[in-house]
C-alpha cells in the first residue's frame, strides 16, 4: 500500500519543496503546477490552463459577466487579426504596442501581400465597424464587450498569469455622445473591477488613475487597480479602465449627426480584466502548503473525506460510506460546490495534502467516532492550527458550512488589507523615499512631470542603487520604481509642499513601488 502511495506521489507531484517566504519564485512555480492550474507549453511565454484554472477563470467570467451585462453592455466578438494599415493608423497606439504584436507573414509558402498582427488589443480592430454602424445621436451609446484571447509578444521573462505573450481576458469598448457620460462609465467600470478582486478574490486594491507616462498608449488617460505582493515587495497592475478621449474616433472618423444635422465625433472607452487576476491570488493568499483559494471564487468549496484504519469493521466502513455520501447530496441541494473524496487506493493523510494543495476552503472529516457522535470536523484551509478545527451536528451542517465559507471569504480580505497597509509609507523627502522603497509602495507628494518621473526611475535602476550606500541608496529589489497610481483617495497637500524628488511644487500625491 505504501509503495502505491509514493508512486502516486512521484506521479502528480504531490509536494511543495520551496518555501513562499525563502524562495518566491520558485514556490510560485512549483504551486502552480503541483495544484494542476498550469502545464507547460513548447511556446515560451504561453501554458495550459488546466481544468482547475479553467473553472477559476469561469467563477471570474460570472461574477464580473452579470455587472457588465446589468449595465447595458452586450456581448460580440471579433476577428483575431488586424491589418497593418488599420494598426498603425494611430500614431500613439501603434508605437505602444508595436514591440508587443506578433505578425503574421506568410500563408504556407506564399508571402501575404500585407501582413497581419494578432490582436494585442482590439481598438483599431473594432473601430472601422463603429464607424460604420453608428450614424446618428440614436446609435449611442454603443457598448460591447468580448471575452477572448490576446497576444502580446513580451521580451520579459514570462510568469505564468502574470507576464505572458498569450492569456485570456475580458475587453470592453464604448462609444458616447458625451464627455460625461464617458466618463461616467470609466469609474463605474473600475468599480466592478475592484469589486471582483476584493469580493470575489480577497485581493484588496487601490484604485487611481495613472500617470501621463503610465496612461495606456493613444489614451486621453487612464485608471487603474493596483494590487500589492507582500511577499517580494511588488506591486501590480490588476486591472485598467481607459477614457479614450476623442482620439480613436479622430482616426477612425467615428461620428453621429446630432438632432441639429451638425456631426460630433463621440467620445470613447475601453477597459480590460485579464487571467493575470489569477496570479495575483495565488501569490497574496497562498502558503507553503500550496493554494489557498476563496471560497467564492473555489470550484471545489469543500470536500468530504471519511476516516478509517485497518480495525474498523467492514459495516462502519459502509456506515462511513454511506453518511458522506449523504452529507454531500445534503450541502449540494443548499448551494455548496462540495466534492466527496471515496478513492480507496489514498490514504486520510494523501487525500488531506492533495486537496490543501488544490486550495480547498474547507475539508469536512467524518472518522468513526464522528459516527457515534452524529458529528463532522470542519478543517479551515486559511488557518491550518488547531483552531481552525471545529466539531459540527449533522443536522447544522448546511448553516454552519455557509456560515464557516463566508467566514474564510472575509478572514482572507482582512489579513491581505491589513498585510498590504502595512507595506504603506509616506514620506516627503528623496532620502526617505530610498530608505523605505523595498518591500514597499511608498505615498510621496509629486509634481506630476514626466521628467521628475523619468529621473525617480532612472535614479532607482538596479545599476544606480547597487552602487550607492550612502545618503539612503540602499541595494534595489530588481526594477526601477514607477508610479503605480494617483489615488482617487487624495489628502488634501499642505501648504507650500514640494515634490519628493525634484522640490518643485507638489501636485497630488502619487503611489510609488517597484511593479510586475
Amino acid at each position: 500500500m505504501n509503495d502505491i502511495v509514493d508512486q502516486r506521489k512521484k506521479e502528480t507531484g504531490l509536494s511543495i519543496s520551496y518555501k513562499k517566504n525563502e524562495n518566491f519564485s520558485e514556490w510560485y512555480s512549483q504551486v502552480i503546477v503541483a495544484s494542476e492550474l498550469i502545464d507547460y507549453y513548447d511556446v515560451s511565454g504561453c501554458y495550459i490552463l488546466r481544468p482547475l484554472a479553467y473553472s477559476i477563470w469561469e467563477q471570474i467570467q460570472e461574477f464580473l459577466g452579470e455587472k457588465i451585462k446589468a449595465s447595458g453592455v452586450k456581448n460580440a466578438y471579433f476577428p483575431l487579426f488586424v491589418t497593418q494599415g488599420a494598426l498603425e493608423k494611430e500614431k500613439e497606439h501603434v508605437e505602444g504596442f508595436a514591440p508587443e504584436a506578433a505578425w503574421v507573414t506568410r500563408s504556407g509558402s506564399s508571402e501575404l501581400q500585407e501582413p497581419v498582427a494578432i490582436r494585442p488589443t482590439s481598438e483599431t480592430i473594432m473601430y472601422p465597424a463603429y464607424a460604420r454602424w453608428i450614424r446618428g445621436h440614436r446609435d449611442l451609446p454603443l457598448r460591447l464587450n468580448q471575452w477572448t484571447n490576446i497576444v502580446r509578444w513580451e521580451f520579459k521573462h514570462p510568469t505564468p498569469f502574470i507576464r505572458t505573450r498569450e492569456f485570456l481576458w475580458q475587453e470592453g469598448h464604448s462609444a458616447y455622445a458625451t464627455k460625461e457620460e464617458a466618463e461616467k462609465e470609466v469609474v463605474e467600470i473600475l468599480d466592478y473591477y475592484a469589486r471582483t478582486y476584493e469580493e470575489l478574490l480577497a485581493v484588496p486594491v487601490i484604485k487611481g488613475r495613472k500617470s501621463e507616462k503610465e496612461k495606456f498608449a493613444g489614451g486621453y488617460y487612464t485608471t487603474t487597480i493596483e494590487a500589492f505582493i507582500p511577499t517580494n515587495g511588488r506591486a501590480i497592475q490588476a486591472a485598467t479602465s481607459h477614457s479614450l478621449g476623442q482620439n480613436f474616433s479622430r482616426m477612425f472618423n467615428i461620428s453621429y449627426e446630432t438632432d441639429s444635422g451638425e456631426r460630433k465625433l463621440v467620445w470613447q472607452n475601453s477597459w480590460g480584466f485579464t487571467t493575470r487576476s489569477i496570479g495575483v491570488m495565488i501569490m497574496v493568499h497562498g502558503d507553503d502548503k500550496g493554494l489557498v483559494l476563496p471560497p467564492r471564487v473555489a470550484p471545489t468549496q469543500a470536500v468530504i473525506i471519511y476516516i478509517y484504519h485497518s480495525k474498523t469493521s467492514p459495516e462502519d466502513v459502509q456506515r462511513l460510506r454511506d453518511k458522506s455520501a449523504e452529507l454531500r447530496d445534503t450541502l449540494l441541494a443548499a448551494g455548496v460546490r462540495v466534492e466527496l473524496d471515496s478513492r480507496e487506493h489514498y490514504n486520510p493523510g494523501w487525500k488531506f495534502n492533495y486537496w490543501e494543495q488544490k486550495g480547498v476552503p474547507l475539508r469536512i472529516e467524518l472518522g468513526p467516532k464522528d459516527l457515534e457522535q452524529e458529528q463532522v470536523v470542519f478543517a479551515r484551509r486559511d488557518d491550518c492550527t488547531p483552531t481552525g478545527k471545529v466539531a459540527v451536528k449533522w443536522t447544522e451542517i448546511r448553516e454552519r458550512a455557509k456560515e464557516m465559507l463566508e467566514t474564510i471569504q472575509a478572514s482572507l480580505l482582512e489579513k491581505a488589507r491589513k498585510e498590504r497597509d502595512s507595506h504603506i509609507r509616506y514620506v516627503n523627502t528623496w532620502e526617505e523615499f530610498v530608505k523605505t522603497l523595498d518591500g514597499n509602495m511608498v505615498l510621496a507628494p509629486w509634481c506630476e512631470r514626466i521628467a521628475c518621473e523619468e529621473e525617480v526611475k532612472k535614479r532607482t535602476a538596479p545599476d544606480a542603487t547597487e552602487k550607492k550606500t550612502t545618503a539612503g541608496e540602499a541595494p534595489a529589489l530588481s526594477g526601477s520604481a514607477k508610479t503605480l497610481c494617483l489615488p482617487f483617495n487624495q489628502e488634501e497637500l499642505p501648504e507650500d509642499c514640494k515634490c519628493f524628488c525634484c522640490g518643485q511644487k507638489a501636485t497630488a500625491f502619487a503611489l510609488w513601488g517597484r511593479s510586475y
